[in-house]
């Protein structure tokens, strides 16, 4: 065992004491040691109960004959975070938890992990500390939210912003705007749309990295308790097998996860954080990949906020396996690939019923012959930008029109609030990505603001920041270059027709060459934002969207 360095032969006896002093008996100190991580904390409602999941998986590797060992994570919670400053710290804090599970691991000679996030960035940053460890691994999330109802029909957080924008456009009271504040999240869990957090979970499902579940099985529900008492068990069996993340995490699966990925329409963070995690893993992907595999993946489903279904519809249809068995059908996924189950997908997979085609599409009934994500590539986007494409409406694929360009999410705001954007308006918003933010903020509040006013079907918005997964409409991120790098996002001018075309995957600028080259002539670089502390430092080291806004290696 790993462990034994830290535990076995007379040299120990100081390190053995230590563990003593904890309460720990002999025969733990000699059973294999199992990390579990826990990002339980009191800010984040995904994490505010993550202390019943660590119990039960703690639970299930004594039943198997291990010793857990809890260790906590940070994590910060992007709805509470969005709108402000706060937001430039969210993406920022998944290196911190790599490094964090890198440093434990090693400074303890841990035997194996099992990972415990729920929301946005704590779960990839999670698997990228492990995939650096390569150690037996298993993750057992906190499950989603159920949806809140207003008025008789569900909803989400998403709801809840755009309910800003309808009260702030005179289209609901401040009652009936307290409704959907009072009754929209109505409890603990990942909110309840296929967001990012939702969208990373099933990720880690499709992986083959947790076990079948994990993406869908809501946070309340006994069963997710079982789960985690299962994942715990199964744990000591990757140990015993020697079965690291790195055994599962392959080329292979990482081409099922974004095969499923356009399938389910999720978020477009996973087009940050599916690379970030391949890169750790030691595999090469990349947008060019996505877009390759979106054009023959039909979508399946229209979760919130591409329509009116949530987590716990998808769950009682058969959840992300019901997905997969219906994707298997045309022969587009890998299906001989090992899975923490200690069986294959194909094995996995034998069981799995599409128990609702309304939430699951056949087949041979898509919402659209293509995947929920699209990566556009021109002259405004050389490296690739991101859109959502499930979550736009039809007349919005392809759009041309005339350029309101912000240096800052809040000028952007204020003018949306101020009613300065009309239709067929495509508002810029730059100097938020990587480097520049920076921190790479969501903007959730100037999309769902947009929405709320019922713009989303008249009104583009592009930006080399990015977007939460409940933001819907024409909402274009990752735009690489970013500003900051002197990509040509910096150069447009209010008035500068832009053409968006989500069918043949384009994003041009329509300034001729001699223009933008007098532009850039006169550019100066601007100073950076935040000059001290953990973003400077960040901002030094970050590359780019396009590359998983990983850091540079040496």
């Amino acid at each position: 065992m790993k462990s034994d360095v830290v535990k076995k032969g007379v040299e120990r006896v100081p390190n053995r004491s230590l563990f003593k002093a904890m309460g720990y008996t002999d025969e733990e100190i000699s059973r294999p040691l199992i990390g579990v991580i826990s990002a339980k904390s009191e800010i984040v409602p995904g994490h505010i109960m993550l202390d019943k999941v660590s119990d039960a998986v703690k639970r299930g590797i004594l039943m198997a004959g291990g010793t857990p060992i809890e260790i906590p994570a940070i994590g910060v919670c992007d709805g509470i975070a969005m709108g402000h400053q706060g937001m430039k710290y969210s993406l920022v804090t998944r290196e911190i938890i790599a490094d964090s599970i890198e440093c434990m691991t090693m400074a303890h000679a841990l035997d194996g992990l099992v990972l415990i996030p729920n929301c946005d960035k704590i779960v990839p940053g999670m698997l990228m500390g492990a995939c650096r460890m390569n150690l037996p691994t298993i993750v057992c999330s906190g499950g989603p939210m159920l949806a809140g109802r207003v008025n008789g029909a569900k909803t989400s957080l998403s709801s809840t912003f755009e309910a800003v924008g309808k009260y702030n456009s005179g289209k609901i009271t401040k009652e009936e705007l307290l409704e959907y504040e009072n009754n929209s999240c109505p409890g603990c869990g990942s909110c309840s749309g296929m967001y990012t957090a939702n969208s990373m979970n099933c990720m880690c499902e499709v992986l083959g990295i947790a076990l079948p579940g994990n993406g869908t099985i809501p946070c309340v529900y006994a069963s997710r308790i079982r789960l985690a008492k299962y994942s715990g068990m199964k744990i000591m069996e990757l140990v015993k097998n020697n079965i690291t993340i790195r055994d599962i995490l392959t080329e292979k699966s990482f081409h099922n996860a974004l095969t499923v990925d356009m399938a389910l329409g999720c978020s477009t963070n996973t087009m940050l954080h599916l690379p970030s995690i391949a890169h750790e893993a030691k595999v090469k992907i990349d947008l060019d990949m996505a877009n390759e595999i979106s054009s023959k993946t039909p979508n399946l489903c229209h979760l919130a906020p591409a329509g009116h279904t949530y987590m716990e519809d998808l769950n009682e249809a058969g959840g992300v396996l019901a997905v997969m068995k219906e994707l298997t059908k045309a022969n587009l996924l890998y299906t001989n690939l090992m899975t923490v189950t200690l069986k294959t997908i194909e094995e996995n997979l034998k069981d799995a019923v599409n128990k609702n085609p309304e939430i699951i599409r056949p087949i041979d009934n898509p919402y659209s012959k293509t995947g929920g994500i699209a990566v556009l590539k021109g002259n405004l986007a050389l490296n690739g930008c991101v859109v959502k494409r499930g979550a736009v409406s039809e007349e919005m694929l392809r759009h041309t029109g005339k350029a309101r360009v912000f240096n800052s999410e809040e000028e952007a705001i204020k003018a949306i609030d101020g009613n300065e954007i009309k239709k067929g308006d495509i508002v810029v918003i730059r100097y938020e990505g990587p480097k520049g933010g920076p921190g790479m903020r969501e903007m959730l509040a100037p999309t769902s603001r947009l929405a709320g006013m019922g713009l989303d079907k008249d009104v583009a918005l592009i930006t080399d920041g990015r977007f939460s997964g409940a933001t819907r409409g024409a909402s274009i991120g990752h735009v690489s270059p970013e500003a900051a790098e002197g990509g040509l996002i910096a150069f447009v001018k209010d008035g500068d027709l832009i053409a968006i075309d989500m069918i043949e995957c384009t994003i041009k600028l329509l300034v001729d060459e001699a223009e933008i080259n007098k532009r850039k002539a006169n550019w100066v670089k601007p100073e950076p934002k935040i000059k001290t502390g953990y973003l400077a430092r960040y901002a030094k080291l970050v590359t780019s969207a396009s590359t998983g806004a990983i850091f540079k290696e040496e």
